[in-house]
């Protein structure tokens, strides 16, 4: 079943600061704190691609899922299986340079694109086969979840090329967890080119942290 991509997109959202738990990817250590802007951003751009590739997608895939038999969560069940698969997820990456943030009772795992693509390519890293094996490994034991890739770029080149280069980043990473075995009914890859920045394009740090794949997780609700 081929991936859901979507590339033009209107947005309507507040960017509200709200308290989130991280996981320094370096550190492994947990922090509790005020989301600052880059981390709002980053929470949102990892939610709107829900409403990206969209309502309407997540619930078409939703119902497949639920029509094949995979069952959803009730509302009393949804926040204690998520609470279960980002602690298996905290403890599968930590160290790896990937963070996992949650957002209510959705999961963003931040990818940064100097661990995970070579520059201006959409070759996986060999070195981060073994990351992505991790990922695909608890998704696989959390079925009940939906995955939405986001590709992120900075803002050098042109807007259509970077278009162009968070697609293939994004169906690069969805595919690899297709071909590991995960549902792919499951999947939604999208583009946001150099939308929604999390960092300042004008260092060549914030250039670095603007280069990602986020993964979305979502519960798969009755």
């Amino acid at each position: 079943m081929p991936f859901v991509r979507t590339a033009v997109f209107t947005l309507a959202a507040t960017v509200v600061l709200a308290a989130c738990t991280t996981t320094d990817p370096y550190t492994g250590e947990e922090r509790t704190s005020r989301a600052t802007y880059g981390a709002a951003i980053g929470a949102v751009a990892g939610a709107v691609i829900g409403g990206v590739t969209g309502s309407n997608s997540r619930e078409r895939r939703n119902r497949a899922l639920i029509g094949a038999g995979v069952g959803g969560l009730s509302g009393a069940a949804v926040g204690g299986y998520m609470d279960r698969q980002e602690a298996r997820l905290r403890d599968q990456l930590r160290g790896t340079g990937v963070s996992v943030t949650r957002q209510g009772d959705d999961i963003i795992l931040n990818m940064p694109g100097n661990v995970t693509f070579g520059f201006d390519s959409a070759d996986l890293r060999s070195d981060f086969f073994e990351v992505l094996d991790s990922v695909a490994l608890v998704v696989n034991e959390f079925d009940q979840t939906l995955i939405e890739a986001a590709g992120h770029t900075d803002s050098t080149g042109s807007a259509a090329y970077n278009q162009r280069l968070s697609e293939r980043r994004a169906d690069t990473v969805a595919r690899y967890l297709q071909n590991r075995g995960v549902d792919s009914r499951r999947i939604a890859a999208a583009g946001f080119g150099q939308d929604y920045p999390i960092a300042d394009n004008s260092t060549e740090a914030g250039r670095q942290a603007n280069r990602r794949v986020e993964l979305t997780l979502v519960p798969l609700r009755q």
